[in-house]
């Protein structure tokens, strides 16, 4: 008797170890969806996206056709779903508008002045949608970072009235000169030019200009002056951006201390006084006049959509999301204008083949809807992936994470993989537990005072509480070292990002790290496809409170 119950108990445990077993397997994506994703694909998916012919994939061009229609055509034939009911395409209204500034800016103290030459000294440009706007004798006002952040008990703009004025303002927060203040290096969202163009317009104020820094900024004067000298797209508004500021720019960083020597500051000073609670604004004794002509067209750009549905909880989205525009065609530099933007962002749409291709290898669909998402506008301000947020396909509560992909694979195959925001969501540690698999480990943002967490498209559903995770190249090189990876790192940003040598060459691109980190996102895509439970922000996230509303 006791025999048999040893026999019957091993039976019972072996049944449930084999069922154990199965339930674990289930989670596990099979080998023959992660062979999927390899380099050969990706280079075919790379050699069309990043190609010529698409001329830089700008919205409302013939290149922005091509484009869309190529995804349209792609995400066909790798048997996904429209994922926009029944339509790849989600319709987004916006509106182009060609600023060209005067060549000159005047800068007056009295009978002195200082003369800024257009795209060498500053930038400028207006939203709002007229064909001619100006500021005369504007008053210029230091006011500091120009942020007003309660959580922080920050106003640079307290007992200020900037009606008809014009601010100037630091890049960046003030963690990044005191690592005490804010989030010290990990730079907010408060060190974004987007808000501070949005904060001086919220304050009344005429006009605003950005002082250009490179290490602040993470990217040198050639990006700003790339994006400033072509048009640019924002989301059309009921009141034709009559809420914006009249003109908003740039100056460069030496123009500032000229400016603020012309009106009778220290620079450097003025920038110390910044960095305190109680800082006030200054008045520079300084004024400016300035004329913008617009060029303005309105028009549909798109995103696009692809799914598939889910097969137990089709109601339920995991989004993977990577943005499909660039800059189009621009300024020469060395001999080429066309802006084809291969790592910035053909990797991240080549990458959504790669996913896509990988699920579809199992024999029946996953149990939570796989929505894939390319986002239009992206360089333009984040705008396509701003009005998906506010026009979802999925109920927003429904959308379980979004995994946004953009600029892959810079330094190679490596043994970490960079999180940026690190910190901000459970999802991460379902990157880790994919990391692990691979004998890789996470990383915080080597360059935290870049803020890439925030200038992404994952940034606007994270913004409306959906748990969004950025993903970035890794930087310790499997053969060369962490030192060397940096140093890819920090090449492309000087040399490529947002010019025309942002190219692809399949003699010469490595594209091993590019497979192993969507390799990665894949893992923990499948993972969440299969399961009930929803990822939480985690606590100090900003956007934590907004999901649990």
């Amino acid at each position: 008797m006791k025999k048999t119950l040893i026999c019957l108990s091993a039976l019972a445990f072996s049944i449930s170890a084999c069922k154990q077993s199965a339930e674990n397997s289930a989670k596990e994506p099979d080998s023959t969806a992660i062979k999927a994703i390899n380099d050969s694909s990706l280079t075919k998916y790379l050699s069309v996206i990043a190609a010529d012919s698409l001329e830089g994939r700008k919205p409302f061009t013939n290149g922005e056709k091509k484009t869309i229609n190529y995804l349209k055509t792609e995400f066909e034939k790798l048997g996904l779903k429209p994922g926009n009911g029944d339509s790849y395409f989600q319709e987004v209204p916006m509106v182009e508008i060609k600023s060209v500034p005067d060549d000159k800016m005047v800068i007056k103290s009295g009978s002195k002045e200082l003369v800024l030459n257009y795209l060498t000294e500053f930038v400028a440009g207006s939203r709002r949608v007229q064909d001619e706007v100006s500021i005369k004798n504007s008053p210029l006002v230091f006011a500091g970072y120009g942020i007003v952040a309660p959580e922080y008990g920050w106003n640079d703009y307290k007992n200020l009235d900037v009606k008809g004025k014009t601010v100037v303002v630091l890049i960046n927060d003030p963690g990044f000169a005191d690592s005490t203040l804010f989030k010290g290096k990990n730079m907010t969202y408060y060190g974004r030019w987007t808000y501070k163009f949005e904060e001086a317009s919220r304050q009344g104020a005429a006009g605003v200009l950005i002082i250009h820094d490179t290490e602040p900024a993470a990217y040198p004067w050639t990006v700003v002056r790339s994006g400033w000298s072509k048009s640019k797209l924002q989301l059309q508004s009921a009141d034709n951006g009559m809420n914006r500021t009249v003109v908003e720019g740039w100056i460069g960083l030496d123009v500032a201390r000229k400016l603020f020597t012309l009106g009778g500051q220290s620079f450097e000073n003025l920038a110390k006084k910044a960095l305190k609670k109680d800082f006030k604004a200054v008045d520079l004794n300084l004024t400016t006049s300035l004329r913008v002509k617009n060029k303005i067209k309105k028009s549909i750009t798109y995103n696009v959509l692809a799914s598939i549905p889910g097969d137990k909880l089709k109601n339920e989205a995991i989004i993977y999301s990577a943005h499909w525009d660039h800059l189009g065609i621009g300024e020469k530099v060395q001999g080429d204008s066309i802006y084809n933007g291969a790592v910035d962002n053909a990797t991240g749409v080549a990458s959504l083949f790669e996913i896509a291709s990988a699920f579809k290898k199992f024999p029946k669909n996953p149990d939570r809807t796989i929505l894939f998402i390319s986002y239009t506008a992206e360089e333009q301000g984040l705008l396509g992936s701003e009005y998906y947020a506010k026009h979802p396909v999925f109920p927003l509560e429904k959308t379980i994470a979004n995994i946004n992909m953009d600029m892959m694979g810079i330094a190679g195959k490596t043994k970490d993989i960079v999180v940026y925001g690190y910190g901000q969501s459970e999802l991460e540690d379902y990157a880790a537990a994919s990391a692990k698999k691979q004998g890789r480990v996470l990383v915080p943002d080597p360059v935290p005072s870049s803020g890439l967490y925030y200038r992404s498209d994952h940034f606007n559903l994270a913004k409306v509480g959906v748990p969004s995770l950025f993903t970035g190249s890794g930087v310790d090189n499997i053969k060369n070292g962490r030192a060397w990876g940096l140093k890819q790192v920090a090449d492309f940003t000087k040399n490529r990002y947002h010019s025309p040598q942002d190219n692809f060459d399949a003699k010469t691109q490595d594209l091993s790290g590019i497979v192993e980190d969507v390799r990665l996102l894949f893992d923990m895509g499948y993972r969440l496809s299969s399961e009930t439970t929803y990822p939480k922000w985690k606590a100090g996230s900003e956007f934590k409170a907004v999901r649990e509303k």
